[in-house]
């Protein structure tokens, strides 16, 4: 066994050179395993076991051209990730990084009743991008916490989100147009890559909050950046970016009513602890000729 012993991820050279001989692999998502890491590896090469529910880093089709099996490690993820969803929701809305940032920096002055006026999602409308495992645990968190009203997007209809949150399906432009507040929980395929665009974000309310706890991609981040200081949304709360880490002197970075976190989604004892533990037993299972406890469909 052969461990990557830094905290940064190897390069993409050190990765081709790591993997030759192997018989399964354990990824983050900041391991790209194309065809070639593929191919490098070796014919023997029976499992790749990716350390988060995505999987985009990985080329699914080379994986099933070479038969190599793909496990990731889905649903013990789910509350948290829906927890910091809610978190960044909150946090957005209510500027709390821009008073906490008043109060360091010794900016905090007289008590003022138009300072940091924020918006309540009580009553609201939230409307979720995507009604799969992690979108509905953050929906019922919302309409259940703070009465919300629901929109969704889904590839197909919830009839259990319909009765159990009063939900209900819309296309993205309909979403995007009533909801006070906007969650994206979709996976990045080539379809959602730079799904919120300027035209999409031209589309939402000048009170609304975005967040996204899904993939950076997702988002037009230069769009993003015009639509906050035109004013064309309130606020936004990502967990995720483009890149990762993104560099201080991007101009998202420091930008007010923006709260960018690193990634932290999952990042719970709990959370991470069964992670490893279906990451572990996919490889281990792979590597043996055993079906996977938690396989990506390669088509």
């Amino acid at each position: 066994m052969s461990i990557w012993p830094d905290e940064l991820p190897p390069a993409p050279e050190q990765l081709l050179e790591n993997v030759a001989g192997c018989d399964g692999l354990l990824t983050m998502l900041s391991d790209r395993i194309d065809e070639t890491v593929i191919k490098a590896a070796g014919p023997q090469l029976k499992v790749v076991s990716n350390y988060a529910v995505g999987f985009n880093n990985i080329d699914l089709k080379a994986a099933r051209e070479h038969g190599v099996c793909v496990g990731n490690t889905p649903d013990v993820l789910t509350g948290a990730t829906a927890d910091l969803a809610v978190t960044l929701l909150l946090a957005a809305a209510r500027r709390v990084e821009e008073g906490a940032a008043e109060v360091r920096e010794g900016r905090w002055g007289a008590w003022k009743p138009s300072a940091l006026l924020g918006v309540e999602p009580e009553g609201k409308t939230v409307g979720v991008v995507g009604m799969g495992r992690i979108g509905k645990a953050f929906a019922e968190r919302m309409v259940r916490g703070w009465n919300m009203n629901l929109l969704y997007t889904s590839r197909s209809d919830q009839a259990d989100v319909d009765e159990s949150l009063g939900g209900r399906r819309v296309d993205l432009d309909e979403l995007l147009a009533e909801s006070d507040f906007v969650s994206i929980h979709v996976a990045l395929t080539d379809d959602t890559r730079n799904l919120i665009d300027a035209a999409a974000l031209s589309r939402m309310k000048s009170t609304s909050v975005l967040v996204n706890t899904a993939r950076g991609e997702i988002i037009d981040q230069d769009a993003l950046v015009e639509a906050i200081k035109g004013g064309r949304i309130f606020a936004a709360g990502l967990d995720v970016t483009t890149p990762e880490p993104l560099p201080p002197s991007h101009p998202l970075v420091g930008l007010p009513r923006v709260i960018i976190l690193p990634h932290i989604g999952s990042a719970t004892d709990t959370s991470r602890c069964g992670m490893a533990e279906i990451a572990v037993d996919n490889v281990l299972a792979g590597v043996a000729g055993r079906p996977l406890r938690c396989e990506v469909p390669l088509g």
